[in-house]
């Protein structure tokens, strides 16, 4: 009982912050107005980091343009269901019901995996 409790409460914090976050990003675009933070890497060198885009892919998902969103930044489109299982695996009971699935997918190996494709992404969008 005490279980439940606390990861409903995790839930209605993720369900609330995630509500606020859409409505901001639903109500205004990263590329219209300038109260979004920039890019400080881009700044600097005038080259894409890995994050590149992710506000404005997050502008678009929540008006449901997911062809421009994936355009915006295709690495955070395909991370989603990744991060949303590391969410499950972290605050509501995966770690404890799977945890071989877990360090499968977050261990070691998996962590190194993820580095290498973020930074061959990095490496990519810049050289197109």
């Amino acid at each position: 009982m005490i279980f439940e409790k606390r990861y409903t409460r995790r839930l209605l914090v993720i369900i609330a912050v995630s509500l606020i976050i859409g409505v901001i990003y639903y109500l205004f675009s990263p590329s219209e107005v300038t109260f979004f933070p920039k890019c400080p890497f881009h700044s600097i060198t005038g080259l894409d980091c890995p994050g590149c885009g992710s506000q404005r892919t997050l502008h678009h998902l929540a008006h449901f343009e997911i062809k421009k969103a994936f355009i915006s930044n295709p690495l955070l489109i395909m991370a989603i269901p990744y991060m949303l299982t590391g969410i499950y695996f972290e605050y509501f009971g995966g770690k404890e019901n799977y945890p071989r699935m877990r360090r499968i997918l977050f261990g070691k190996k998996a962590t190194v995996t993820v580095l290498i494709v973020v930074l061959l992404f990095w490496i990519g969008r810049n050289l197109v």
